[in-house]
Parts: C-alpha cells; structure tokens; sequence
C-alpha cells in the first residue's frame, strides 16, 4: 500500500480541517441556556448566508466528458428478471480527502475497493517502524462501491503530498503535511491553511498565479481515482463486483451540511470533479453535470444524492426559488428532479428519517423516530425548531433544527410543491451508507466497529468520549444501498437508482420489498409468482401511481422482507414487523404522518441478557398486502415500507460486554447511550400525485 506522509494529529492539520470546512468539533451545549438560545434565535433567520469563500472555476473551467463509455460487458450470469438485491456503499473517503488525510488516513482508492471486495487492509495507527498496528476486513463483501473524495482542495492536497511538485518543500505544504514550522505564530499558521484548503485561492500562493498548479494536480488525483474504479470493475459475465465513478460536492454555507455525493454512470467522465470552489449553488452544480456530462454525447451519465439532512438546519429540503416566475420554478424543480433521485437515509453521523415532536407535523406519535439521532444530548434537550424557516451552524453543533432536516418531512414538502406548481422536486428514493474516512467501503457490523475517521476514533474509549459535532459516541457504523436489479452491472444498477427502486438499511442486509397497484390480488402473499405478478400489475417502490386507474377503493399494497441471513461471526436478529408509513398535507396545509404496522413475528418479546446474546431470533420472513383505510383519491400521498428486526445490542454495548470488566473504558458505563437498538431497512417509497385543478396545473 501507498505510504503518504502522515500528520501529527496533536499539532498537524486537523484542528484546521474542522475549522475549515465548517466542521468546528463545538459540542452542542448541555443546556439551552440564554447565549444558546440567542444563537439559536439568529439562526433561525431566513437570509441566505453567504459561504466564507470566493467561488471560482477553474482556468480554463474543467473540461466536459470527451471519451466514449465502454461498450457493457455480456450479460451476468446470475441475471433476473424479477430483479436481485444487491448491497454497496455509495459514500467512501480516502486519503485523497483533506480530512480523511488530516485524521491520519493513508488508505488509497485501490484499497477500499480492494477491502470492498473481501481482502483486508491496513489501518492506521502505524508503529514506529511504520507498520500498521490493525487490519480492517469486512464480514461480507460488497457487491457495488463509490469512493466519492471531496473535489474540494483535493488539488491542493496532491501537489503538497507530490515530491516532484513545485509547492512540495513549501511552507503551506510543509504544515498541510503536520510539519509545524518554527516561529510561525498561530494566527499565521491558521491564515496559510485557510488559503491552502481552498477557501480563497489567491494569486501567487501555493495553487500559482493562475491557479494552474492545484488544477494540474486536481486532475491527478481524479484520474488516480477513476483508474482505480477501473481497475477493479469485473466485466465478466461473473459481474462479481461493481465499481462507479464519483466524487463529493461539499457545499456548507452557514455551516450547515448541504453535501451531495455525484455518481456516474460508466467510465465516460468529465476531465476534472466539480466543487464547492467554483460552483455555489446546486443548481449550478446540476447545469454543469448536465453541460459537462449529460449532454455531451458520450454516454457519460451524473445523478446527485444528498446526505446528512440531519445537519442542515433545514436547508436541504427548503424551497428556494419562490421568487423566479412560475415557468422558471418549475424549470428549476424539474431540473432537481431529473438529476437528484436519491437521498442518503442514514451514515455513521445519523440517521436521518425523521423525529418526533417537529413544528407543523401531526399524527401519533411514532416512537422508533429517535434512532441513531446525533443532535440531541439528553431526553428533553434539543435544539431550537426552525418553524417555517431554515438556519445556520449545524455543523458547528448551534443552530435550529427543522423538521426539513428529515426525509419523511421532505417528502411531504415534496407533495407540497406539486401541490404548488405541480412539479415535485422531492421525489426521492432511499440508500444507506458509511461516509467512513478510512477507506473501508461497508464496514458496518455493530461487534466489529473500528471506527470511520482514522486516528480520531481507533479505540473504543476514542469512539465513546470523542466530542464533535456528530459526538462520537452517538454515530454509528453506518448504513448500506440496496438495489434491487437484474444484474450487478454497472447499466443495470444506475437504471434503478434513476428509477429509485433502492432501499436503505442501517448496515443489516434485509431485503425488502414493496409495490402498489390498483387490482394487485389480495392473495400475492402465498403467491409462487407474487414478484411477476406485481412487476406485471403494478409499481415497485420509488415507482408513481398512475391515477388514471384510482377509484374509492384505494390501490393494494404488497409489502415483503428477508431477513438478514448473518454469519459465522454475527446470526442477526431477525425480523419482528412491517411498518406502512404514509405522508400527506393536512387541509390546514400541515404535514400529516401515520405509521401502521401491517406485518409482525407473532412469537413472545425478545431479551437481551448481559452478553448481548438474544432469547429467540425473529422471523425468516415477513408478508402483507393492505390497503390504506384512510384513502382519498383527490389528495396526493407518499407511502414506503420500514422494516425492523428484533432488538439486538448497539455497538458499544457489544464491544463493552465482550471485553473483562477491568478492560472496560470508563465510558462503558455511559447510561445515556442506548444499550439496545432495533436495525432496520427503509423502501424508497411509491407516490400518488392525482391531476391538479387549480393554477399550478
């Protein structure tokens, strides 16, 4: 493997990092005291902040796709055409990320595919003679993975860790590479790592007059990334493994989290990544996907698909354009629409589906919405409601929380909007995902978490106590993509992203189902055709109703799941239910929700005993057709299936009761965390948006 130079994490580049991308490790305060509440207060204002940096493409702008993709491969022979789930990781930093190199990572693009794949790899920390002192394996391996660096600084990065690189001996790079240089103040050393990670480039600095050093090596790193990807693409009729080209925007202004992971289809990509540098908004960033891939003409093909909503103060899912003219507002939400698919459900900073108790939400209270939640410290203390607005800093742990920071809640915004303009730009299928920095595409096991961040979180006692944002002890492993297609290539797994027949789990591999159609028959449930018939008679999940067919009945509902079969080293829990979500607007015109459970493992409650080890396992299987008892055809509704296993130990209590009682960090003793969580996976969900007959139609 690749030996880069590693930084002193004490005195080196990541108390900089944080700073700099807007990631201060501020913990939220233990109570909403008055200067947190005054902070909360000007967060709540609806003025867009403008990001602390000068945006700026490239000179000349990075260039547009000019390859032809690849002819695809033969058929695989494992080919479906009641389609397969396949399990990936659509999230992935390696050292190429600035703050993935900052933390200590040295993993490079060929190793998380190859840890993907099954082999293991080395972890840092390194011992004196730069030996790995761990090794990372997945239980099982992926079928599909993205490593999506930050296109962010990632030029600047690669020439300060280039030695033929002009800038390598310079002091930027010298303190980008934890080399501290003597008599250089602190405020110095902060202003030349704000300019090296990209904030301003100014001219004559490290990225030269022009720019055209980090452009050079920007270009460098992306091609290093797309050769690995592929490299390990099996273009067999095996179709063993799948490896998609990508990267990450990290756009964070106001210091909410509003990045987007960009994913393409093939091997046909433009010349360089698109930034947060040179492109401020997203809708900027779709223009130049479509300008610099869609359009050109050689098959290359880009979606986005947002993640960690949870941190945005709600800017995710705000609407943004109201104040253009109606053509030009349904341009813009036909654009979001046709290029952003997808949104990440959960990763090791979260899950994001939704919470209860959120401004303008009614319906019963749904219990299982406080899983895996990042921002709320205790029972009772959380961070101020945005209302009917959005904020800032979420990402230095202040600021409100909107319920637009969840997905459940977008998609209702969603139904709003069409009902508005009769366009959603928020119909959205689900995935899971790490976000490790460590290069360790689907490391998810709760028993076997070795953290996602490098040196920051390598040791159990790190994982429990480290503050951040995102505290430490309330991450997570992190989640997986499921997909269910004919084959695991790469045609065949974009095409149903784009159709959003993807679900999202918390890191098991439960494979759920779901389809709607107006005359599904009620007995597809004992049914040996039941997926032909509802591929045939209805929708999958991500699919829309067509209303030409609605009546008073209501459309039927078919609703399955698989357990997670488990492995020597974990059996699983099993599945306890189905639960049927549906979201509305209310005539008030508040969101409405309503969680039903439409399936259940009928055996008696499962315990946990002191070693993590449960009295029974859940149910193989799990099946239900139904049909909404509230149906109103003359109203739009979003519906997707989540699935839930028996409880089972979260992963510091599996990691604690594994070790003797005086190995024990001290913070295993920490009762605030959850000693017991429930998996789960989520269905991109099935929408109904009857014709509109007011002016939005």
């Amino acid at each position: 493997m690749q030996q880069s130079p590693l930084p002193s994490v004490g005195q080196g580049l990541l108390p900089a990092l944080l700073l700099l991308a807007g990631a201060a490790c501020a913990p939220e305060p233990a109570e909403p005291g008055p200067a947190a509440a005054r902070v909360a207060e000007e967060a709540r204002q609806p003025t867009l902040v403008t990001p602390p940096r000068r945006h700026q493409d490239w000179e000349p702008p990075g260039g547009p796709a000019t390859t032809a993709a690849s002819p695809p491969g033969p058929r695989c022979a494992h080919y479906s055409e009641t389609r397969s789930a396949f399990f990936g990781d659509l999230h992935v930093h390696t050292t190429l990320s600035l703050d993935a190199f900052g933390r200590g990572g040295l993993q490079t693009p060929d190793d998380a595919y190859r840890f993907a794949k099954g082999e293991p790899i080395a972890l840092t920390p390194l011992d004196a003679d730069g030996r790995p002192s761990r090794m990372g394996t997945i239980d099982r391996p992926l079928d599909f993975a993205a490593v999506t660096d930050h296109a962010e600084w990632i030029g600047e990065l690669e020439s300060c860790r280039s030695p033929e690189s002009g800038a390598y001996d310079s002091l930027d790079c010298r303190l980008m590479r934890g080399r501290p240089v003597a008599g250089q103040s602190p405020e110095g050393d902060a202003l030349i790592r704000r300019v090296i990670a990209g904030e301003v480039r100014e001219p004559g600095g490290l990225c030269g007059a022009d720019a055209s050093v980090c452009r050079e090596y920007a270009g460098n790193a992306w091609r290093r990334t797309v050769a690995a990807a592929e490299e390990h693409q099996d273009r067999t009729e095996a179709c063993a493994f799948t490896a998609f080209n990508a990267w990450e925007f990290t756009s964070a202004p106001g210091r909410s989290k509003v990045h987007r992971n960009v994913i393409l289809r093939n091997d046909s990509v433009p010349e360089l990544p698109i930034s947060w540098s040179e492109e401020a908004e997203p809708e900027g960033l779709w223009k130049k996907l479509d300008a610099r891939c869609n359009d050109t003409g050689t098959g290359c093909e880009a979606i986005t698909i947002p993640h960690n909503p949870n941190i945005s103060n709600g800017r995710h899912f705000t609407v943004t354009y109201k104040d253009r003219p109606l053509s030009a507002q349904r341009a813009r939400a036909e654009l979001q629409r046709r290029l952003e698919p997808l949104v990440e459900m959960i990763q090791s900073k979260g899950e994001s589906e939704c919470r209860t108790g959120m401004w303008g939400v009614l319906g019963g209270e749904d219990e299982l919405c406080g899983f895996e939640k990042v921002r709320y410290r205790a029972p009772g203390i959380r961070p101020q409601d945005c209302e009917e607005s959005f904020g800032s800093g979420a990402m230095a742990g202040v600021g409100c929380q909107s319920r637009l920071d969840f997905v459940r809640y977008g998609l209702i915004e969603g139904l709003r909007e069409y009902a508005r303009i009769g366009v959603n730009p928020y119909r959205l299928g689900f995935i899971g995902s790490t976000d490790t920095h460590n290069g360790t595409p689907g490391a998810v096991e709760e028993y076997n978490y070795f953290g996602h961040n490098s040196l920051v979180d390598d040791t159990l006692e790190k994982r429990l106590t480290t503050p951040a944002y995102a505290p430490h002890p309330m991450r997570n492993p992190g989640g997986l993509v499921g997909v269910w297609a004919e084959e695991n290539s790469r045609d065949a797994l974009f095409d149903a992203m784009k159709r959003r027949e993807t679900f999202a789990t918390s890191g098991v591999r439960i494979q759920p189902r779901l389809f709607a159609g107006w005359d599904l028959p009620d007995s597809l449930c004992g049914d040996a055709d039941a997926l032909a018939d509802a591929y045939r008679g209805g929708v999958p999940m991500g699919g829309e109703l067509d209303p030409a067919g609605a009546d008073d009945d209501g459309p039927v509902f078919f609703a399955s799941a698989l357990r997670d079969p488990g492995t020597d080293m974990d059996a699983g829990a099993g599945l306890q239910r189905i639960q049927m979500v549906k979201g509305e607007v209310d005539d008030s015109g508040l969101f409405r929700e309503t969680v039903v459970d439409i399936a259940a493992d009928e055996g008696p409650a499962v315990g946990i005993d002191a070693n993590c080890t449960p009295s029974r396992q859940g149910a193989n299987t799990l099946c239900s057709v139904w049909r909404d008892p509230a149906w109103n055809p003359a109203k739009p509704a979003v519906y997707y299936a989540r699935v839930l296993e028996q409880p089972s130990c979260r992963w510091h209590a599996r990691q604690c009761a594994a070790l003797a009682a005086d190995d024990r960090p001290a913070a295993c003793g920490d009762n605030a965390l959850p000693r017991t969580i429930q998996e789960r996976a989520w269905t991109s969900a099935i929408w109904y948006e009857p014709p509109l007959t007011d002016d939005a139609s």
